[in-house]
């Protein structure tokens, strides 16, 4: 939205700020018209149980490699930086602690958002905007299928959903690995890493990071889908909103993390 040539000069400030103060009132507007509008088909026939399958494999088992690995080496070098810095203190024992704690609570939910943000989100917004430039979302409405129920509603039950799994193994590989580089690698007691592990770690550390996950993929899902369903201006259209619905869900992940971190931990 641009400002109008014969707009007053004393008045065009006011109206860039207009412009540029609808932007995301629009977005946001959208995004909860969109949410409002797949919650409500989630519980509306009919089910299309084969797309939603379709869509886990996509969102979850495709993601799994790469969340491992990314996990793996996370767990370990979060280790060998805390034993370096331990020691200092003669507090080499609280690294197995300081592992787990970090994985569960922080480091396994938030990486595994970025990196389905990153892969998963970016696959949905270029196959719906896509699908949005050659008509064939128009072709879906004029075959009387809702395109949300279609398209959004099981690629958001498949983000609520495999997020919390990839979560469950992001945090297990990262501790595995926290416990490799300082049992094998720095020479750390393992029987005292396992025993400190355990007698910080609580089962609401880990619930809680379940909780975010759970927040994560429906964020992700539901911004990716957004703007791939409302992408125009052909492929460079595709490729603007791709980019938009990543950098967005990422931002999502980590400016949501602190607020459910406030509510969930304080």
């Amino acid at each position: 939205m641009g400002v109008d040539a014969t707009t007053p000069a004393i008045l065009r400030p006011v109206e860039r700020f207009g412009a540029v103060l609808m932007r995301p009132l629009g977005l946001a507007g959208g995004l909860i018209l969109m949410f409002w509008s797949t919650l409500r088909l989630t519980f509306s026939p009919p089910y299309n149980v084969r797309n939603f399958l379709r869509q886990m494999v996509e969102v979850g088992v495709n993601s799994l490699p790469v969340v491992l690995i990314t996990a793996a080496f996370t767990g370990a070098v979060l280790a060998l930086q805390s034993y370096i810095g331990f020691k200092r203190f003669g507090a080499e024992g609280l690294v197995g602690s300081v592992v787990a704690l970090s994985m569960t609570r922080e480091l396994g939910p938030v990486l595994t958002g970025l990196i389905v943000s990153g892969r998963a989100g970016a696959a949905m917004a270029a196959e719906l905007g896509t699908m949005r430039v050659t008509e064939q979302i128009d072709a879906l409405e004029t075959l009387a299928t809702n395109p949300i129920q279609y398209l959004v509603v099981p690629r958001f039950l498949s983000g609520l959903l495999m997020l919390p799994a990839l979560t469950v193994f992001s945090d297990a590989v990262g501790i595995l690995g926290g416990y490799f580089v300082s049992t094998r690698i720095l020479g750390a007691n393992p029987t005292l890493y396992l025993r400190r592990t355990w007698d910080f770690l609580n089962i609401t550390d880990i619930y809680h990071g379940l909780y975010k996950a759970f927040f994560f993929g429906g964020a992700i899902a539901l911004i990716s889908c957004y703007h791939g369903y409302h992408s125009e201006g052909g492929a460079a259209g595709v490729g603007r909103a791709t980019t938009r619905a990543v950098v967005m869900s990422s931002m999502a992940v980590l400016i949501s993390d602190y607020f459910l971190s406030s509510w969930l931990f304080q």
